[in-house]
């Protein structure tokens, strides 16, 4: 790979469960959207430098050195800045620790300016911004803070540094430590120094604690914490929602028009999310996700719909803003999601595996034993339904339908789900139903084999390979040390795998023509498919090449070009995190016991 022009994304997150903040290398907050996840940005540096607005902790001498890291098992991120005059490093964090017998996670940003060595000079610039960058902020001066106020929002910079330093153009010499508290809505009213290192030491011990707690396998463990941290921040902890990425507009690949806005759950993701966690033994994070999941089915009385908002609106109207430069000038800049209108039939079979655990695993069910009928018997029926049709299958194709494998193969698994269900409650007219809907998909997705070429293709009467057809393997649809399932994947080998063990999606002409990118969670894909039939060398290999795709925060993106290895798409993606945790999990599972998950297709 040419490392001197690949992309990379040159910043970290921090978060608590409310709010996600990417900060760059020079220290500037170039993304973060307040109240919520799906809100505007206040700062959004990443889509347009001038009209994004800024936060940032500027040398007056040019830098020579800059470098981040996150202290070990947390997500708190550290920036230091070396110049001539001295080195300083910033600290920030998003507080979040328990207290009152609940989680405390303010939607307050803090940031510990630190002198490391001399007598560094710095200027602190903090311009917030609204409406997607339409509506500056009205700024005011107090004793010990700055109020910034537009229309009904109202934020507070409060700090221990001089007030003046932010209405006057002279810079401060760091001898001591700098608290920056920023909030939004609420104005904080307590002793600044003494209150930031008491948050910032919670906060520390938390993200230790959650840690420990969680079940890291021993292959590649420090990547496999980072990723479960990063998934972590992605779940808006007051519905249980976990959101693709907190970001929206970022390319696949550069003047490719592939812009989406990504600040949404997936519902039909849902299964690779909750196989993730339960394989970290998260369970309180998997109950509250399952639960998401569970009222939606029960609010939404018509067809489910691919993805959601946070707080579980169906209405996502896709509009694009054509005032914002876009990120490195890729337009458009898209707000929604149109896929929110698409019929991807397999969200059903999504559903009633998020359901299982609350159902059948002994530490949720007997919460839930009253809706078990009920719900499985719902969400059966709207498969009956829909079980025949095309759709715009898992890539969201928007101008043509298939009837696609991969839709089929989740309605086989969500009737394996419903059999399970039905089985340990003794629901013999579910359990009709699940087998008669289970040989109705299973029908399906057999017609896609071409028996020519000894491969499963992406939809029927269609001769195109699609990674998303590794599933056929991993879900044990396809018994993986059968000779099928082995010819299937070397089919799928080669024509999709790319250089480095990065996999493209499929390489067919789409509504944007022919994809320039590989699709990271698909490679993740392919090293448990690997795994599967017994190539755990391989397995291994393709892992370990996966990894130096990350940027130097161990993040990943959706997208990786393939010559370069350039990042791409929207960024951190969750679900690449969530790839890699099972990834690893799956190699690790030659060793160990399988969890609840893995047992679910045996």
């Amino acid at each position: 790979m040419n490392q001197t022009t690949r992309h990379r994304y040159n910043s970290g997150i921090i978060g608590n469960c409310a709010y996600i903040a990417h900060i760059e290398k020079d220290t500037n907050v170039n993304w973060l959207c307040w109240p919520s996840f799906q809100d505007s940005f206040v700062f959004g540096g990443l889509l347009d430098k001038k009209l994004g607005g800024t936060f940032r902790v500027v040398p007056t001498e040019q830098t020579i050195n800059s470098k981040q890291f996150y202290l070990e098992n947390t997500n708190i991120l550290c920036t230091e800045i070396q110049t001539k005059d001295g080195v300083y490093q910033v600290t920030d964090f998003a507080p979040r620790f328990e207290q009152y017998e609940r989680y405390y996670k303010p939607l307050t940003l803090i940031r510990k300016i630190t002198p490391m060595r001399g007598n560094p000079k710095i200027r602190v610039i903090c311009e917030p911004t609204y409406e997607y960058g339409s509506k500056p902020f009205h700024r005011y001066r107090g004793s010990n803070h700055v109020q910034f106020e537009m229309e009904h929002i109202k934020m507070r910079l409060a700090t221990n540094m001089p007030v003046s330093h932010f209405f006057d153009d002279n810079a401060h010499v760091l001898s001591q430590p700098i608290y920056l508290i920023m909030t939004y809505g609420s104005p904080f009213e307590a002793p600044i120094a003494r209150t930031a290192e008491d948050f910032l030491l919670r906060t520390k011990e938390y993200w230790h604690k959650w840690v420990k707690n969680a079940s890291i396998p021993a292959f590649y463990q420090k990547e496999v914490i980072r990723s479960a941290l990063t998934l972590k921040l992605h779940q808006y902890e007051d519905t249980g929602a976990i959101i693709a990425a907190s970001t929206t507009s970022l390319p696949e690949y550069p003047g490719s028009g592939r812009n989406w806005d990504y600040r949404f759950c997936w519902l039909r993701d849902s299964y690779y999310v909750l196989t993730a966690l339960s394989h970290l033994g998260q369970f309180e994070e998997m109950e509250k996700y399952a639960s998401y999941i569970a009222n939606i089915t029960q609010n939404d009385t018509g067809r489910l719909q691919p993805l959601y908002g946070i707080m579980g609106q169906s209405d996502l109207e896709e509009y694009t803003i054509p005032y914002l430069e876009g990120y490195l000038g890729n337009k458009p800049i898209r707000v929604g999601n149109q896929a929110s209108e698409h019929i991807q039939n397999d969200v059903y079979g999504q559903a009633l595996i998020a359901l299982l655990p609350l159902f059948s695993d002994h530490r949720f069910r007997h919460q839930n034993l009253h809706a078990a009928k009920s719900w499985t018997s719902l969400i059966l029926q709207k498969m009956a339904q829909t079980i025949d049709e095309k759709d715009a299958g898992i890539w969201e194709f928007r101008n043509f339908q298939n009837r696609h494998c991969y839709s089929n193969l989740f309605q086989w698994a969500g009737a394996t789900a419903a059999l399970k269900i039905a089985k340990q409650y003794g629901f013999q007219d579910i359990e009709q139903q699940a087998n008669t809907i289970r040989e109705q998909a299973e029908k399906h997705i057999e017609s896609c084999y071409d028996t020519e070429r000894n491969v499963y293709t992406n939809a029927t009467e269609s001769e195109s390979l699609d990674a998303s057809t590794l599933q056929l393997i991993m879900m044990n649809y396809l018994d993986p040390s059968s000779e099928k399932a082995k010819k299937h994947l070397e089919q799928l080998e080669q024509e999709l795998k790319g250089k480095h063990g990065l996999f493209y999606r499929y390489l067919h002409k789409d509504d944007f023509g022919k994809p320039k990118s590989t699709f990271l969670v698909c490679a993740f894909w392919y090293v448990e498919a690997l795994a599967c039939v017994g190539r755990l060398e391989e397995a291994q290999e393709v892992f370990k090449q996966l990894l130096s795709f990350a940027n130097h925060l161990m993040l990943f993106s959706e997208d990786v070009h393939e010559d370069d290895g350039s990042q791409w798409g929207n960024f951190p993606q969750a679900y690449s995190h969530v790839g890699l945790i099972n990834a690893a999990y799956r190699i690790s599972v030659k060793l160990d016991k399988p969890t609840f998950f893995d047992s679910l297709y045996e």
